[in-house]
């Protein structure tokens, strides 16, 4: 079988698999958080963190109970990270460096799990199953919440209330992220991923001497971290670690559960707002533009020039021979078009234009079908943005499921999309300046990429964009591990995640207080394929205006040049 038809027939193959389970996910979602009963085991968790699940939340409230909880989360995993030394099961490693230490617990409470450090040589077991594999769950629950809280904002009217956090935190993790990561993790290891506390033990070379490995709980982590689109790896090759991901089948079960959650919301919110053909335009949106990014993607690593490339079938610098360049052009494209990060190959080593996919798909926001909660409450500013313009098209007031979008709507709408590429670019831009002299006491860029020219540039932009995106993937040749990186990778991570929730729960707020409006002959119909197209447009125009002029000085350039 050619690679080119074995990397189709498992894109054929994930999107059966996502087609059979997403009508009754989507549904159970949607009775989950519409249910007023609660679980004894969640009467429990509400007795014990004081909290009233009963009691409905205005969006200054609700948002009050997400920052704080994430914050409480930001400063438990940083004091756990720091006494780790004193630990029981830390493996003999040390206590993580102060700006270390920060940037990883920023990074796992935003959803974003970027890694400075190699895994299997920092952090011990309770770090790994008591800190970060809690965050998994929790901060992704947090994401989901967040889209719910929006979707009750187009569903119900006169009233500012948009439900309980604290309930719809606890049910997130409860009734879905922990059954399903449960059989994932079961699934896993019968694949071959291992599950244990093992100490650290010498393994023989073929090539002579020994090598230090440790064990740990790492189908269960593995399950959660692709199932929240979280995307941390327990081990510094992330997914590419033969633990983690042992063969084929089980490559394609973790591009399976990053998608899975993301795409299944759509069915949850066309059934929470009373129309499950809205869901299904906001599904079509992201699933032509996933499946666009992924053919791109494996045209451009199929396609070669030269005898080593023939042999090879393609491009397979990074890559795993067990993945081949199929695998890895799907798994690649599913990491960064949701907020997972999670990596089974290399990206820095894919061909210039195929970096820039990557990159490219973390830029439209991660919403295609993004992160569990952040897609779709992404895709949902995308869709106010284009009945905006629809609108001006035709001089009429816009309106979005029965919802005027008005001048406040707008601007928060607006506020919400500024928000990464001003982060992303900021960054970026300071990253540079501040590089020369190469001596720089700063230690930023000058000191720390790995390539020079275009493909330097791309890891820095590559690295402020995965950061303030919550993606967390990375070109490998950065040294992200400096004071300088880790604390402003650790800043965009926290301000591209919680800045926008503002202005999303401010928008759901203010859409739950208006009065529905009836549909008329001159309503744009939001449930067609015409609205579709306008909703893909509206999204590549955008973000083609923010970020081609970089992308344009880094993948552009370097894949032109090749």
């Amino acid at each position: 079988m050619s690679p080119v038809l074995a990397g189709a027939l498992q894109l054929l193959a994930l999107m059966a698999a996502l087609a059979l389970v997403y009508r009754p996910l989507g549904d159970y979602m949607a009775r989950v958080y519409s249910s007023d009963k609660h679980l004894r085991v969640e009467k429990w968790i509400y007795k014990a963190v004081g909290a009233n699940p009963n009691t409905q939340m205005r969006w200054p409230a609700y948002l009050r109970g997400v920052l704080a909880f994430s914050a409480v989360g930001v400063l438990f995993l940083y004091l756990l990270q720091r006494v780790q030394g004193s630990l029981p099961g830390s493996l003999g490693f040390q206590s993580i460096d102060p700006d270390q230490a920060f940037n990883t617990a920023a990074s796992f409470v935003a959803n974003t799990n970027w890694q400075s450090y190699y895994g299997e040589q920092a952090m011990g077991h309770v770090v790994q199953t008591g800190g970060l594999a809690v965050q998994n769950f929790v901060s992704a629950a947090v994401g989901i919440a967040v889209a719910v809280a929006l979707v009750r904002g187009f569903a119900r009217s006169r009233t500012g209330e948009l439900g309980n956090f604290w309930s719809d935190l606890v049910r997130g993790v409860v009734r879905i992220l922990l059954p399903i990561s449960l059989v994932a993790a079961v699934l896993l290891v019968a694949c071959g991923a291992i599950q244990n506390f093992a100490g650290i033990h010498e393994v023989g070379q073929f090539t002579g001497g020994v090598q230090e490995w440790n064990g740990g709980a790492v189908a269960s982590q593995e399950a959660i971290k692709e199932l929240g689109t979280n995307g941390g790896g327990y081990f510094n090759a992330n997914s590419a670690h033969p633990f983690e991901n042992p063969n084929p089948l089980s490559n394609l079960l973790e591009i399976f559960l990053i998608l899975v959650i993301p795409f299944a919301l759509t069915r949850t919110f066309g059934r929470m707002v009373g129309s499950v053909k809205q869901g299904y335009a906001i599904l079509g949106t992201m699933v032509f533009i996933w499946v666009g990014f992924t053919a791109l993607m494996m045209w451009t690593e199929f396609a070669h020039s030269g005898p080593a490339f023939d042999i090879a079938g393609g491009a397979m610098e990074g890559k795993e021979t067990r993945f081949g360049i199929g695998g890895s052009s799907l798994f690649a494209v599913a990491t960064t078009l949701t907020s997972t990060g999670a990596v089974n190959s290399f990206h820095s080593s894919y061909t210039g234009f195929g970096g820039g996919i990557t990159m490219l798909g973390m830029q439209l926001g991660e919403i295609a079908p993004g992160g569990v909660g952040s897609g779709l409450y992404g895709m949902l500013i995308m869709a106010i943005i284009a009945v905006f313009i629809a609108g001006l098209m035709v001089g009429r007031t816009p309106e979005y499921l029965g919802k005027k979008i008005g001048t406040r709507e707008i601007k928060l709408a607006a506020c919400y999309i500024l928000i990464t590429p001003t982060l992303v670019l900021s960054f970026t831009g300071l990253a540079l300046a501040l590089s020369t002299p190469p001596d720089s006491i700063t230690n930023t860029a000058a000191n720390a990429v790995g390539g020079s020219g275009a493909h330097g540039f791309s890891e820095i932009l590559y690295a402020y964009t995965s950061g303030a995106n919550n993606n967390g993937s990375a070109f490998a040749g950065l040294n992200a591990d400096t004071q300088w990186f880790n604390t402003t990778i650790g800043l965009a991570m926290l301000l591209g995640r919680f800045l926008p929730m503002v202005f999303v729960l401010a928008l759901a707020g203010s859409l739950a207080e208006q009065k529905p409006i009836p549909a008329t002959s001159g309503t744009l119909r939001t449930e067609k394929p015409l609205f579709t197209g306008l909703l893909v447009g509206t999204i590549l125009i955008i973000t083609g205006l923010t970020y081609f002029p970089a992308l344009a000085l880094g993948p552009l350039a370097e894949g032109l040049a090749s």
